[in-house]
């Protein structure tokens, strides 16, 4: 295809050369095929699975020297391929990082983000920015299946935050979780935690209960329409929750901080005959008394990703002002200083909650 008025033939972009070793070079900018729309990135997030990236410890990444991380990226489109009819230039569109292969089982019933092809471009799965080149960079590309116009009223700041989202409804999908009345309890106020709570608060929760173990998360978590939040760090949330839910317990409880001790309190503070979702990864292995979840009949759930449409649905939360992303955001830097980003984001300089690179 030709390149399209105004889009340069190379661009910046991060590349990651080796484990620790993230480069801002010059690349050529993508030009798409035929299912694929070529981005321009305005805004990129950086979350834990970005560390391990970096690290190089996550799976069926592309070569080092050739890979462009980033997965929670946003922007405007400048062109697409030859079968693109969908968007056009000028859209601007937030991303779905997972585009599964379309022809397995699981992508089939909407499970894309456990494709059984995960990681095979040659039959046609990508992960922006973990199987394939994503937002760390001036310009991205995609599959149309897996981007999604943004209606005016939705800020660039809201559409970094929907991939996010996006998890969250995804779980509560999987979950069967029809909130409306119910008590809700979400472990971990950080970007996904938040967005949950916030799309369960929408959806007719009677109670919201945020825990988590830093102030300054749980007032915004607050101010985002959780009830109630419990600092874990001065109080036993189990029993918190217990007396928060005449001593009943959780109809639901959602688990989204990691910490591996975090599942036990979850099968303490749900009900009998309630649901734990567990939308977290974990660093080590967790903890569980498992009899004791079965005894009371406790249904367990997880799920990876933003899959199931559920992106669609964030956009369409966030238009009506249902959800909000923005105030999540408390540092940004410009893509030459992403490795400045990502230190603040280690070491939790100045109480980072969603960092963003901006290219």
């Amino acid at each position: 295809m030709s390149r399209p008025d105004g889009v340069p033939a190379a661009m910046r972009a991060a590349v990651l050369y080796g484990a620790g070793d993230l480069r801002v070079v010059d690349r050529p900018v993508p030009e798409p095929r035929a299912e694929e729309v070529l981005v321009r990135v305005a805004m990129c997030g950086i979350c834990g699975t970005d560390l391990k990236i970096l690290d190089g410890g996550f799976p069926q990444t592309p070569p080092y020297g050739d890979y462009i991380p980033g997965h929670e990226w946003t922007g405007t489109v400048v062109a697409g391929g030859s079968a693109v009819d969908e968007l056009g230039p000028g859209d601007r569109v937030c991303i779905e990082a997972h585009h599964g292969c379309g022809r397995c089982g699981n992508c089939l019933t909407g499970k894309y983000t456990a494709c059984l092809n995960y990681g095979d471009a040659g039959r046609g799965h990508r992960a922006s920015g973990m199987t394939a080149n994503g937002g760390f960079a001036e310009y991205a590309i995609h599959h149309v299946g897996a981007l999604y116009r943004l209606p005016d009223t939705v800020t660039v700041e809201d559409a970094v935050l929907l991939t996010t989202a996006g998890t969250g409804l995804y779980g509560l999908d999987t979950a069967g979780a029809y909130v409306a009345g119910q008590d809700v309890v979400v472990f971990g106020p950080g970007p996904v935690g938040l967005m949950t709570a916030q799309v369960c608060k929408r959806m007719g929760a009677a109670q919201v209960i945020l825990v988590g173990t830093r102030r300054s998360r749980l007032g915004l978590g607050a101010g985002l329409g959780a009830d109630r939040t419990v600092d874990a760090t001065e109080t036993d949330p189990v029993r918190a929750v217990l007396d928060l839910t005449a001593g009943q317990g959780a109809d639901l409880v959602i688990e989204a901080s990691g910490g591996p001790d975090v599942p036990e309190q979850c099968g303490r503070a749900v009900k009998r005959g309630g649901k734990i979702l567990f939308l977290a990864f974990y660093p080590d292995a967790v903890r569980l008394d498992l009899s004791a979840v079965i005894r009371k009949d406790v249904t367990m759930y997880t799920a990876r990703g933003e899959g199931g449409d559920n992106v669609r649905r964030a956009v369409a939360l966030a238009a009506a002002g249902m959800i909000r992303g923005g105030e999540l955001i408390t540092h940004r830097f410009a893509l030459e200083d992403i490795g400045e980003a990502f230190r603040v984001v280690r070491e939790r300089d100045g109480e980072p909650l969603k960092v963003v690179v901006v290219p």
